[in-house]
């Protein structure tokens, strides 16, 4: 019955956002967002904590203008997720969209490995299912599902509205290594918390941080390219897509070897983050099981 009920409204709220202007529905998004801060203070609290530890000399005022911002792409990108399967393809993307970088996605695929897509909750980060494939390039988007399976299957659809797929997480790397066999992008969101059995401890932000090394240890076994990319939003209301150079991890797969390739992609999402720290996800226990020394 709960299941039924949010997904009633869900469609009920998605029914007027998609009936709005853009502009008008990004800008509700935004306020709603905003609300948010005082509907979950216990978020607000999280975002707080993990800016002081990441940036110790920054102002108490200038964090409390950060937690706004990030509050507030929250809301854009709940409404975004709304309208994801309304952009209107090639017209969309040239107008809306600036990608800088797409030369190192081709130079990748060209190896005939396939191509991991290193990224993060960072801005628009949904944008790929719709600029990907609207390039003309296949793409895979490793995903977890949500708890409501309802939910689940209503965002799923809008996911793969333009031609990209969903690859379960739960799943593990066998599927995401079939796409790979095809010559395909896979994009993973490599910067939230790992069970500790599963993960390395590497730095984040200066912290030790628990994190995959899934990807590390397949680009390194299978010598998969990796291309870093972040979608930001700009205060107009259009996108740029930040493609940076392909990595190639060293052959050393060993527990040392996958670690330190490990730290050098987390190294790599923390640089995306650092080109407008207001758009990352601070909300999240990134740092679980550690304290304030970060032990």
């Amino acid at each position: 019955m709960r299941y039924c009920l949010e997904y009633l409204l869900l469609v009920i709220l998605a029914a007027v956002v998609r009936r709005l202007p853009r502009r008008t529905a990004l800008s509700l998004g935004r306020r709603l967002g905003s609300l948010g801060r005082f509907i979950q203070p216990m978020r607000a609290k999280i975002a707080d904590d993990n800016l002081r530890h990441a940036f110790p000399e920054m102002p108490p005022d200038e964090r409390r203008q950060i937690v706004k911002r990030v509050f507030g792409n929250m809301g854009l990108g709940f409404i975004e997720m709304l309208r994801l399967d309304m952009f209107a393809g090639r017209r969309d993307l040239e107008t809306l969209f600036s990608i800088t970088g797409e030369e190192h996605l081709h130079k990748a695929l060209a190896m005939g490995r396939g191509c991991l897509l290193l990224t993060g909750h960072m801005g628009f980060w949904e944008a790929g299912n719709f600029v990907l494939p609207a390039l003309g390039l296949p793409t895979g988007m490793v995903a977890k599902p949500m708890k409501n399976p309802l939910v689940d299957r209503y965002f799923r659809r809008m996911r793969e509205s333009y031609g990209a797929y969903i690859i379960d997480s739960r799943k593990g790397a066998r599927r995401i290594y079939k796409a790979l066999q095809k010559n395909h992008l896979v994009g993973i969101l490599m910067d939230q918390h790992t069970a500790r059995k599963e993960a390395v401890r590497v730095p984040f932000f200066g912290r030790p941080a628990y994190t995959t090394p899934v990807i590390a240890r397949m680009a390194i076994k299978f010598q998969i390219p990796v291309v870093p990319i972040f979608a930001y939003r700009n205060p107009d209301g259009t996108y740029l897509v930040r493609i940076s150079p392909l990595l190639m991890l060293d052959r050393v797969l060993t527990d040392e070897g996958t670690k330190a390739a490990t730290a050098l992609l987390t190294k790599r999402i923390e640089e995306g983050i650092m080109h407008d720290i207001g758009q990352w996800l601070w909300v999240h226990r990134r740092w679980k099981y550690m304290t304030d020394h970060g032990k």
